[in-house]
């Protein structure tokens, strides 16, 4: 169980994990990051085997189609599936990577609108125990609806860190990612394993701590959710006091 913390808490989600040999270099970068892993891609296993290891969280970053069609790769979920095809597609998927604990959409402009391949991926999720990470990759997304409809345990993200990868940009995207923890007392972010984003990562985490912030698993924050809900809803026990006659 999740314990209530004083300090501020982050999590950093990692995507597009597996493509590259150097993919495996992310593990050792400090603190209790998150990593996505795209699956069937050539170091997917490894890296999670490696991670495994290290206790670090994984998740699947399942590619779903994006308003712009591009180029998903290995194991995608698209629009012209049937619920067999994409539940099948999906369930393969996570029978290559059992370590992870929940899933993010991967692009998925396009497939997250839908409510119906929504309900099919949360019925999988929710017959595997797997939290959804909605990405947001449009306002529009209908991710988080459907998941509670199905009861499966959701979250998302508030900031891209490294749409841009200049030091400046990388820079400003992590002070808001701290004002959103400073704000809500926790706070979400999504970047990749470009080169620019490890060596920024390698000198800014190690000063979250003496900043007051926690670094977590995002399972942690999904876990902290689902607690103070729980909390938030629990009848209220009401107290009769006699009175004599």
């Amino acid at each position: 169980m999740a314990l209530p913390s004083a300090a501020k808490q982050i999590a950093i989600v990692i995507d597009d994990i597996g493509n590259h040999k150097r993919d495996l270099q992310l593990l050792e970068l400090p603190g209790q990051l998150s990593f996505s892993i795209l699956p069937h891609t050539p170091y997917s296993q490894q890296f999670a085997f490696l991670a495994s290891q290290q206790s670090k969280e994984l998740l699947l970053h399942v590619p779903m189609q994006s308003l712009q069609n591009k180029a998903l790769g290995p194991g995608a979920l698209t629009l012209e599936m049937n619920k067999w095809q994409l539940q099948s597609t999906l369930g393969h998927a996570l029978a290559t990577l059992p370590q992870v604990k929940g899933i993010n959409n991967h692009m998925g402009s396009a497939l997250t609108q839908f409510v119906e391949p929504m309900k099919w991926t949360m019925e999988v999720l929710k017959r595997r125990g797997l939290f959804f990470l909605d990405s947001r990759t449009t306002e529009h997304t209908q991710a988080q609806t459907v998941a509670n409809l199905y009861g499966v345990e959701n979250i998302s993200r508030h900031i891209f860190l490294d749409n841009i990868t200049t030091t400046e940009s990388l820079r400003s995207q992590f002070e808001a990612l701290k004002q959103k923890a400073d704000s809500e007392n926790f706070a979400i972010a999504i970047a990749h394993p470009y080169p620019e984003t490890v060596a920024f990562l390698t000198m800014a985490l190690p000063e979250l701590k003496a900043q007051g912030y926690e670094l977590v698993p995002v399972s942690q924050l999904v876990e902290s959710k689902y607690i103070q809900l729980a909390e938030h809803n629990k009848p209220q026990a009401r107290f009769f006091i006699p009175t004599s006659d």
